[in-house]
């Protein structure tokens, strides 16, 4: 644990970004783009974590976070997803989605420690965090916007991947366009503004997908 707040400390201080990822979904065009360019944004700053810190994270959250598959209501019937989730938010705040409320476990040092670091980033400040445990590329989430009444409207979603690189895409509400970005080991992408109210967002299936991915969303979420 001392030698990961040490990395962590090193990524504070010298605030290192390795280089963006290369992706045939979308042209760099800018040092952090905006992958949606209409109603909202999607602020991708690629990878900020190195390889070696990425694992090293994954690691620990694998082992400390209270993992727990998910029921869900879908169409009329409650089902038990083969993803784990954990939910770990600020005293008095909880989430409600799918019928199913998720009351928040206290914060732990390992993503507190996260929490900070893309705080930096995104100079934002959060005080809910979602994650979820897909074991591999069988695993996905289907079309969806974060806009359930807890999260306080058209703020700031931070959300960061870690372990397999997979496919996260965007549906235009109207138009039906489709923009996709591949989310590497150690990335971070931001969804702000009225995006949440204009576009839904997926994180397709993958047979080629054999390695699991942690995915922590950081959220500004008040209490009812």
């Amino acid at each position: 644990m001392q030698q990961l707040r040490v990395l962590y400390c090193c990524i504070f201080a010298k605030k290192l970004i390795n280089k963006l990822p290369n992706s045939s979904f979308i042209s760099m065009n800018e040092k952090f783009p905006n992958i949606i360019n209409q109603d909202g944004e999607a602020i991708n700053y690629g990878k900020i974590y190195s390889d070696e810190l990425s694992s090293l994270i994954f690691t620990e959250l694998s082992n400390k976070i209270s993992w727990v598959n998910e029921t869900v209501v879908m169409f009329g019937k409650e089902i038990t997803t083969k993803r784990k989730v954990a939910f770990y938010a600020n005293e008095g705040i909880s989430y409600t989605y799918s019928k199913n409320t998720k009351q928040p476990l206290q914060w732990i040092p390992a993503i507190e420690q996260v929490k900070l670091a893309i705080e930096q980033f995104t100079q934002q400040k959060y005080n809910a965090c979602l994650l979820n445990y897909y074991h591999n590329g069988n695993e996905g989430m289907g079309w969806h916007a974060d806009n359930e009444k807890e999260i306080i409207p058209n703020s700031s979603i931070a959300s960061v991947s870690l372990g397999a690189s997979r496919k996260f895409s965007f549906k235009h509400r109207v138009s039906k366009e489709v923009i996709s970005v591949i989310l590497e080991n150690g990335s971070l992408i931001e969804m702000k503004g009225e995006i949440q109210k204009h576009w839904l967002h997926a994180l397709p299936k993958s047979l080629k997908v054999t390695a699991p991915r942690i995915n922590l969303t950081f959220r500004q979420m008040r209490a009812l």
